[in-house]
């Protein structure tokens, strides 16, 4: 009997797959960056889901709000950040309230999409998102392995990922996961200074599958908002 056989993709295969779009493997994403205590707190969590369940994917960014993400642009970097840079000439920082551990798809999150109310969007983080996509966006170009991921005002939903992609995986371990975290005894500020917006590179081996797992970065600029 012969034994049925899965082929594999070699290297040079998998290269001349990623070779159809100038760029690719790459991605980039602008995004707010927290207070340092915020982004202790979300590490703090993300590691303690890694220890204990062994859940990846919130992790393996640096602790951010997505203002635009995962875009495929194949301009060189220095015209990305000239792009941001000018769209945030007259935007002024914002105060930014974390309403704490919430349930957002599949995933946990730190909700900062709202003002003190719990109920409200937050203007200024809704316009800031819209400002930035619409600077990049001229810098775009297709991919064929490229989820979309274009800005929607109505669905837009500034948060903090504590447990994401990995859900999708193990869907059984969702109460225990979500029980976990809301016991973790990790403090967070109530609100924090929305003043530091990022750019970052990012790179995987497959968009179209498990990306997180192969996910590396790296930081591009930082630009500090006036208060």
């Amino acid at each position: 009997m012969t034994a049925n056989v899965t082929p594999t993709s070699s290297p040079a295969e998998s290269t001349a797959r990623f070779a159809r779009a100038h760029g690719d493997p790459y991605r980039y994403g602008v995004y707010l960056r927290p207070d340092p205590a915020t982004c202790a707190a979300v590490t703090a969590v993300t590691t303690q889901v890694r220890a204990q369940y062994g859940f990846i994917s919130a992790g393996a960014f640096p602790p951010h709000a997505t203002l635009v993400g995962s875009r495929h642009i194949t301009a060189p970097a220095e015209e990305i950040v000239t792009a941001v840079t000018r769209c945030l000439a007259d935007v002024r920082a914002f105060t930014v309230h974390n309403a704490g551990v919430r349930r957002q798809g599949v995933g946990l999150v730190y909700d900062v999409q709202h003002l003190a109310d719990g109920v409200t969007p937050n203007p200024d983080f809704v316009d800031l998102a819209a400002r930035v996509d619409k600077a990049v966006a001229p810098l775009q170009s297709p991919a064929p392995n490229h989820a979309v991921h274009d800005f929607d005002r109505d669905t837009y939903r500034a948060h903090l990922s504590l447990v994401s992609h990995d859900m999708y995986i193990r869907p059984d371990l969702s109460e225990e996961v979500g029980e976990y975290v809301r016991e973790l005894p990790v403090a967070f500020p109530d609100t924090f200074p929305g003043d530091r917006v990022t750019l970052y590179r990012t790179r995987s081996d497959d968009w179209t599958g498990r990306w997180w797992q192969t996910l590396t970065w790296e930081h591009v600029h930082t630009w500090r908002l006036p208060r």
